[in-house]
């Protein structure tokens, strides 16, 4: 294949199949289906990371924040087209994780595959709980899993094809990585390895990978730039979660995990990880998802940061077993014919039993029901307590209910100190449904000394009369003389930082709010502060 210097040698691989277009039509119809019709019908609210990202739409400086901007961009897109309402919120991770599924089906073709290879593909996506929850969710992860997808993808067509323009695909999928999460940097470092230690490293002597990483980091300079801005505070925030969540991972429950998140899907993606290893053109793909492995265990990643390579290896391993079952001349034989309706019931039977987990359908109690025969994994939170119900259900119940707590409180302060009245919560999910459900109920918005929040400042009122909710009464005595408590808001289905929950009103305070703040700031310590 004649081709730019340093690719000129590489040999043009067998010619794709064609896709599969009811098979494909058929995926996007379900995947979507599912998605749409959980944000009509679910008994939950919004989940707490939701209140944060919507919240930080709500402050959003391009190029100055603590967290990679694009579901701040997405949020303020979607304030200004279809609301920020739970089925609109719910919109844009459902598209997300339905070109996860589009994309199984293509990975399938890229290798061989055929209507069943691609049909197989697509569902064992669409059934994985921990696929579902992820795109039920307004959150980055989705949108980091389709960002790796991307990259995968064009290093799949890269090594197939020999046209150096897929290394700038691979570098735009890389740039829109960066500015939904940090963690694309772990896909790129498993690519860049695994081109630096194979014949594939040809390719670094051409311009196409710099110009590929110069388009990434163009494209995500608004993270990086925001990061120089805010004095780095992803850092900060990393070492908190190694030391609160990473810590509980074991390589053991990481494995486990695997096959709990995805069932016989774990089991193809190792053959599509075979698959890739076996054909040289591709073997580059599977080096870099060994590598990314190898990253993850190194640094106690939690089990699903590596459900983004999926769409690529279970593609993969659903083409080997589509060939593994083809009979002679190209025709099935009847147990091969057996083998490959047994895959795809075990497929669908496992994503009927676990769809539950992966979809907020099932109502409190009777998922707690649910939940009390599956594996205790499914409701163990990230800091390894065991919950009635998996933590991002538990972490939607209720919200509202709380702010309308604060608003009574709020609302029964005399006239003169309503007027000067701050309201202040204790963590991000806290502050971020207030600042959601509160102008409704005529609260000002929240102040939150902790992470995210604590950037947005504590607003132009001194804060001589504080509302707080989570706060306790020993915290505000370091700040306040006159501390009375205003009530308890007890929930038993909550997360354990929200079953007990005190309100309080402060006044007399020994110092303003802009004089305390700087002693909350995120970046002096890795430790939770006190306040509000």
């Amino acid at each position: 294949m004649t081709g730019p210097a340093g690719v000129s040698d590489i040999q043009p691989a067998d010619p794709r199949p064609p896709v599969a277009g009811s098979v494909l039509a058929a995926s996007v119809a379900l995947a979507l289906a599912l998605h749409i019709a959980t944000a009509i019908i679910t008994p939950y609210g919004l989940q707490r990371d939701e209140f944060l990202y919507l919240a930080m739409g709500a402050h959003l400086h391009l190029w100055g924040m603590d967290f990679p901007p694009a579901m701040a961009i997405l949020a303020q897109v979607m304030r200004a087209t279809v609301g920020v309402g739970l089925v609109a919120v719910r919109i844009v991770p459902a598209l997300a994780s339905t070109l996860l599924v589009v994309f199984a089906v293509l990975f399938a073709r890229e290798l061989g595959g055929r209507r069943f290879a691609q049909a197989l593909a697509g569902l064992t996506i669409i059934v994985s709980p921990a696929l579902l929850r992820s795109g039920t969710l307004f959150q980055p992860v989705v949108l980091d899993q389709l960002a790796w997808t991307l990259v995968l993808f064009s290093l799949v067509r890269l090594s197939r094809s020999g046209d150096p323009r897929w290394w700038i695909a691979l570098g735009v999928a890389a740039g829109l990585g960066l500015l939904a999460k940090f963690s694309i940097v772990i896909v790129g470092a498993g690519v860049l390895g695994a081109v630096a230690m194979r014949p594939d490293r040809r390719w670094l002597a051409t311009r196409w990978p710099w110009i590929a990483a110069l388009a990434a980091f163009a494209i995500g300079s608004p993270s990086i730039v925001g990061q120089i801005h805010t004095g780095w505070p992803a850092l900060i925030y990393e070492r908190e979660l190694a030391a609160q969540q990473l810590v509980h991972v074991t390589m053991f429950g990481f494995f486990s995990d695997q096959l709990q998140m995805l069932g016989l899907g774990a089991l193809l993606a190792v053959a599509g990880l075979w698959e890739y290893w076996r054909r040289e053109a591709l073997r580059v793909v599977a080096v870099t998802c060994l590598i990314t492995l190898a990253i993850l265990l190194a640094f106690q990643g939690k089990a699903y940061y590596l459900l983004p390579v999926y769409p690529a290896l279970v593609g993969a391993g659903s083409a080997w077993l589509e060939r593994m079952t083809n009979g002679s001349a190209g025709r099935r034989s009847s147990p091969r014919a057996v083998v490959r309706t047994v895959a795809v019931v075990i497929v669908a039977a496992y994503g009927v039993v676990a769809l539950p987990f992966g979809l907020p359908v099932l109502p409190p109690n009777a998922m707690a029901r649910y939940a009390s025969r599956g594996s205790k994994g499914m409701v163990t939170t990230n800091t390894d307590r065991v919950l009635r119900l998996p933590q991002d259900y538990a972490d939607m119940l209720h919200w509202r209910e709380r702010v309308l707590a604060v608003a009574r409180v709020y609302d029964s302060l005399p006239p003169a100190e309503r007027a000067r009245a701050v309201i202040g919560a204790t963590n991000y999910g806290e502050a971020g449904a207030i600042d959601y459900y509160g102008p409704a109920m005529g609260l000002p918005r929240a102040i939150c000394g902790c992470g995210t929040y604590w950037f947005f400042g504590p607003g132009e009122k001194t804060g001589e009369v504080l509302v707080t909710i989570g706060v306790t009464g020993e915290q505000l005595r370091q700040f306040y003389n006159d501390v009375r408590p205003a009530g308890r808001l007890v929930d038993p289905w909550a997360v354990p930082e929200e079953q007990d929950v005190p309100l309080f009103v402060s006044t007399d305070p020994v110092m303003t709010l802009q004089q305390l703040w700087p002693r909350f700031d995120p970046r002096l310590a890795i430790t939770q502060r006190p306040g509000p």
